[in-house]
Formats: C-alpha cells, structure tokens, sequence
C-alpha cells in the first residue's frame, strides 16, 4: 500500500487550499510525485503524450502552440503557483498527443499527477471537479484573450502585455530573456521586437539591458 508523502501533503495544503478534501489529499500525496526543473528546461515537448498532471508549487511555466504546419509557435499564457495546465488534462484524457510545450520559466517545483486518476478523481471529490473546471475556465479566458490580442491590438501593445503578464509569472521586473525568444513567442521578426523595445524604452515603460528587460 503507498505510503503518505509528508512533504507533498504539506505544499498541498498551503498552495492548493480549492483541494480541501482530506482523502483527496492523502490520495495525491501517496501517487503524486515530486518533480523540479531549471529555468528553460522543457517539461512537456510538442508530441509527446502525457503522462502526468502538473500541479504547480514552485516557479512559473509557459506554455505555447505549435502551428499546424509545424513551422511555428505562438506564446499562449504562463502558469503561475497554485495552477495546473488544463490542455494537459484534455490530451491525457483523450490520450492524444501533446500540441503544446511547456517550458520552465525560472527554477520549478511540482506535484505531478498519474493520469490514471484524473478521471477517477472527477467523479470521487467534488473539490477537485471543481478545481478542474475552474482550470479550464481560467485557460478558456486567456486563450480569448490572446486571440483578441492578435486580432485587435498592435504588436507594440502585444509586446507590452506580454511583458507584463511574464513579470507576474516570475513576480519580478527584471525580465531575463532575449529578443530573439520574445519574437518567437509573439511570431514576430527580431527585428521588429528590437525596434519596438527601444520604442518602449524612449516611453519609458521598459529599461533594456544585455538579455535582460526592466519593466518600469
């Protein structure tokens, strides 16, 4: 019989306080697993099936779209603590392949979930069916978002608010990454995002530094 993880039932109870359910609790605890990545390692690639569920404790994750023809991708949103990545709960359930990559945006901590009980857990404890639908909500809000983003507003703006939200991923201004990275996740020319940050640095909304961005 699995043994309860006394740390990972800890970290639940602090950062995952929706899971209220005691048994849900101790289940996650006995089949979950402890898991860490470094700042750019990837955690799940374009392709790849999932086998288990994050559930985020430590850090942020970002996650983008491969384009259908496979010759690009576009930024979607990050995951910040206390999040899952509801597209992960969609291929595991459908047992697809993964669309997606999610990539570590700074060092990163978390709980991930055997597939096998997902769906199980949906129809055992209404805190966690909860927690599901509340994931998808809050995904299906940002990807409206990002469309909107694409279809209304200016790369400038693009730009701006793709700042803004990675500061609030990593809870911090001081941005680490470089403008070729930038205009791979806005599906832009380096050359337009360069042009565009020193735009935003004469408005003073950024101050630009070697591979790093203030956000000011």
């Amino acid at each position: 019989m699995d043994t309860i993880n006394e740390e990972i039932l800890k970290l639940l109870q602090s950062h995952f306080a929706v899971l209220n359910e005691k048994a849900l609790q101790e289940e996650i605890a006995k089949v979950g697993y402890m898991m860490h990545f470094k700042a750019g390692e990837v955690i799940m690639d374009f392709g790849s099936y999932v086998k288990l569920v994050p559930l985020l404790i430590k850090g942020s994750i970002k996650v983008v779209r491969e384009s259908e023809d496979r010759d690009g991708e576009i930024f979607l949103y990050f995951l910040k603590t206390g999040e899952t990545c509801s597209m992960s709960f969609s291929c595991c359930m459908m047992d697809k392949q993964s669309d997606i990559r999610t990539t570590a945006e700074d060092d990163t901590t978390l709980i991930g979930v055997p597939v096998k009980y997902i769906d199980q857990w949906m129809m055992k404890y209404p805190s966690w069916k909860n927690f599901v639908m509340r994931s998808y909500d809050s995904r299906m809000h940002e990807l409206i978002h990002t469309i909107d983003s694409i279809a209304f507003q200016k790369l400038d703006e693009r730009l701006l608010g793709y700042l803004r939200q990675k500061a609030a991923a990593t809870q911090s201004k001081i941005i680490l990454t470089t403008h070729q990275h930038i205009a791979d996740d806005l599906n832009a020319s380096r050359e337009a995002i360069s042009r565009l940050l020193k735009n935003l640095e004469k408005t003073k909304n950024i101050k630009l530094g070697r591979n790093k961005i203030e956000l000011l």
